[in-house]
């Protein structure tokens, strides 16, 4: 069910099946274990068994002696060709195999290189490795405690765990606000460690020619190009020798962004072996050491008038990076982008504290949506809304929109500085309580209140509500930059002599539909069928450079270089038709597919025509070169900002504390939509995230730094039977800074749903006085929750 406000779409935008998905269905995707090379070797990883230990000696004789093993790769080895160490994307380095000491649990040791998979597996069991056991840092509360083992000794002058502290807003200001208020709630959070399990673990086929020289990396990677830069510093290879190519992706989320030692042992494994090597992580490797999400703890206070006018908010955070600092946040916000923890609202102060420090556990905080941190600033306001309205005893959809920013509040300036570009918040909030039927919800809740004080079991109704603002496209350059590279997206487009187009991109995709939406970008805005359109990535040698996938950037930056690109392209195409029709440029109008003259609609060129005319012996005016064909790199000139009001409807045992969702409804406004099938599919995959971070997803760890979800049996990943019948609305508040409106719609789920349904657990949980509980919701953790706590019908909503 899809509730859809009345609004203009542009004609080349609409639902169209995905152009990629013929090859996905017939089994002909192409990743990267599917690369066989002549010659090719195979990798495996040795890793530290230990969250925290001193590397005393690796012996790798035995596995030397193994007759189908050609190399081992130790710290040494590469301490030897300078390449122990590698720069990380916020400017911290990272080992690439331990040299001094490990840090984590699952940290690369060494690193084998044999004839098959098997044999290299094999053979890790013969390396002997000494270790000298340290004291671990596991809970970052105790990572800045005077005893804490320093974690990073490898940092010269290091005497500590602390790695950076930023604030934003204005204290004074802020202080001042909440002095003056008659209510002030407070509450502490954890947003747990979580990880995105792609569906496709990490790997990588490294192909050094020893004629040519050239590097041949086929891998699993959201930015291609960032990688090939990377290596190029990290191996001393001149770029332009370095061709990374991406092929199909089985979803990344974030989780591959950055670059992992298996990628660099692969690289120097084709160094010293001359010959193709591939590394694939098994699903425990990538569980316990790629990049986590979240890993915030979250201290949170939100003033208001004691009639609901939220006056302030104020939040202390603890950041958990665990061993290496290796999140993709740009250099001036260490933070990422928590800044936004303002919401959605209209407030007179804010101010926030962030402390990042080091932990004994995988380093990384870029993944699960990548949403730069504001999943958790997201949640932490969410969930302090619904605190107020606990303390103020008021309904919490109520509370919202009497302080959602209105329609004519914007664009908005932020009291942390963060421009918000459009939209109609208290519309989107209206939709979602209309098609949840919200009074008619809360009248039932009554009821089996009543029920339940009286003394007849019954699950427990719980309404949860969330809206969320997000910031896209990870632009503009003076804010942004990864490693020193800005944010821009390049985007090349060359139409053939009989019409059909090319567009190259440096984005790529991981089950975006990217080869479809950009397609249509392109339709729209030169009249040339969809699937006329060829859309290639994923080749550094064959796109223009950008910095890839992630942050929802596709749309928000490729898309906007798509158009500008596209519209370079029609004026070219104007100056062709003139020449054509002997008729000067300005005397020309475009209707979509065509130019014609103006006041004498049936002098016209189709855009076809054009493109054959482009290439043919047409004397054209001076200065106008021959062929239809165009580039642009677009920087962005300031983020994009899609919103939403999601209401989570859920069931609760009363006896075990099993969580049912029973409905969902989700308005999204991600600003002009291009396919909107592609974006219902985004939103749907979203929203299953979010139920499962909020009742079953956690990285734990135990007291010496050990990993406890190292399979699928332990982290848990939604499925169907967690799952409702998805109801989504969409409002449409085009972007007025992107070409053509859009705002990106990659992560909006992943940032909202966590809260709506953690919110719908703990108001079924009110009338036993449960204020807050932490994520996952687990039937144990509800069930804890529950216990010592009589049943208080006072404490229901009126």
């Amino acid at each position: 069910m899809t509730a859809i406000e009345e609004h203009p779409t542009p004609m080349g935008f609409g639902r169209m099946h995905r152009k990629e998905d013929v090859r996905f269905l017939r089994g002909h995707g192409n990743y990267v274990d599917d690369i066989v090379l002549p010659g090719m070797l195979h990798g495996a990883v040795l890793r530290s068994p230990h969250a925290h230990a001193k590397i005393l000696s690796v012996d790798t004789s035995a596995a030397q002696a193994h007759p189908k093993v050609r190399a081992v790769i130790t710290g040494e080895t590469l301490a030897g060709l300078n390449l122990a160490w590698m720069p990380t994307l916020s400017h911290d380095v990272q080992a690439v195999l331990a040299t001094d000491k490990v840090r984590f649990q699952g940290q690369e040791v060494a690193f084998v290189v044999a004839e098959d998979r098997y044999s290299a597996r094999d053979a890790l069991e013969l390396i002997d490795v000494e270790y000298e056991p340290l004291p671990p840092v596991v809970d970052a509360r105790h990572a800045l405690d005077e005893d804490a083992p320093v974690i990073r000794d490898d940092i010269e002058g290091r005497t500590d765990n602390h790695i950076f502290d930023w604030e934003a807003g204005d204290r004074a200001r802020t202080d001042e606000v909440f002095a003056a208020a008659d209510v002030v709630a407070a509450a502490d959070m954890i947003y747990p460690r979580v990880h995105p399990a792609p569906m496709e673990t990490c790997g990588a086929v490294a192909d050094l020619d020893p004629v040519t020289g050239k590097l041949t990396m086929y891998t699993t990677t959201q930015a291609p190009h960032a990688h090939r830069t990377v290596y190029a510093l990290v191996a001393g290879l001149p770029e332009h020798r370095i061709r990374v190519v991406s092929p199909d992706i089985g979803g990344g989320f974030g989780n591959k962004v950055g670059i992992y030692p298996g990628y660099v042992c692969a690289i120097v494994g084709s160094i010293l072996t001359q010959k193709p090597v591939k590394w694939m992580e098994d699903r425990s490797e990538n569980l316990m050491s790629t990049s986590f999400a979240r890993d915030y703890h979250m201290h949170g206070e939100i003033a208001s008038t004691k009639d609901g006018k939220i006056l302030g908010i104020r939040v202390k955070v603890l950041a958990d990076h665990g061993a290496f600092n290796g999140t993709a946040q740009p250099s001036k916000f260490p933070a990422g982008f928590f800044g936004v923890f303002t919401g959605s609202y209209d407030i007179e102060a804010a101010h926030c504290e962030v402390t990042g420090v080091y932990t004994n556990k995988a380093p990384g905080g870029v993944a699960y949506a990548c949403s730069f941190r504001i999943t958790e600033a997201v949640y932490l306001v969410e969930r302090m809304v619904d605190v107020l309205a606990y303390d103020l005893g008021v309904d919490p959809a109520h509370l919202r929109m009497r302080n959602l920013l209105r329609a004519e509040q914007f664009p908005y300036l932020t009291k942390t500085g963060w421009e918000y570009d459009s939209g109609d918040y208290p519309r989107a909030l209206r939709m979602a309580m209309d098609m949840v039927d919200y009074d008619e919800l809360r009248a039932e809740q009554a009821q089996r209140r009543e029920l339940n004080a009286n003394g007849e079991s019954g699950d427990l109704l719980g309404i949860g509500v969330a809206f969320f603002t997000e910031a896209v496209g990870a632009g503009p350059r003076k804010h942004m930059d990864i490693l020193g590279l800005g944010m821009a997206d390049g985007a090349e487009l060359r139409v053939h002599p009989t019409g059909k187009a090319v567009l190259r991109l440096s984005c790529q995709s991981q089950g975006q539909g990217h080869e479809t939406t950009f397609a249509q970008i392109v339709a729209e805005e030169l009249g040339i069928p969809p699937d006329d359109i060829d859309v290639v990535h994923g080749d550094t040698d064959q796109t223009p450079f950008g910095l890839g996938t992630y942050g929802s950037r596709s749309t928000p930056v490729s898309g906007a270089a798509t158009a500008v690109v596209a519209r370079r392209v029609r004026e070219r195409a104007r100056l062709v038709a003139s020449a054509m029709l002997e008729v000067s440029p300005d005397d020309l109008e475009w209707e979509k597919g065509r130019w014609f003259v103006k006041g004498d609609p049936e002098a016209g060129k189709s855009i076809q025509d054009i493109a054959m005319a482009a290439h043919s012996s047409l004397e054209l005016p001076e200065g106008v070169e021959g062929h239809l064909d165009a580039t642009c790199v677009y920087n962005p000139p300031n983020l994009t900002y899609p919103f939403g009001a999601y209401i989570c409807v859920v069931e609760v045992d009363s006896d075990t504390g099993q969580v049912r969702v029973r409905k969902f409804v989700a308005v999204d406004d991600c600003g002009v939509r291009i396919n909107p099938m592609i974006v219902e599919g985004q939103i749907h995959g979203g929203l299953a995230e979010g139920v499962g971070m909020a009742l079953m997803q956690v990285m734990a760890f135990d007291e010496d730094g050990n990993h406890l979800g190292g399979s699928f049996m332990d982290y848990l990943l939604p499925t169907s039977l967690e799952c409702p019948s998805w109801q989504l609305g969409e409002t449409v508040t085009p972007s007025p800074h992107h070409p053509i409106g859009a705002k990106g719609i990659g992560e909006s789920a992943t940032v909202g749903s966590p809260a709506a349904v953690v919110n719908a657990v703990l108001d079924a949980l009110k009338p036993y006085g449960v204020r807050h509980a932490d994520m996952p919701l687990t039937p144990a953790a509800v069930w804890r929750a529950m216990q010592g706590r009589p049943l208080r019908p006072d404490l229901a909503i009126t």
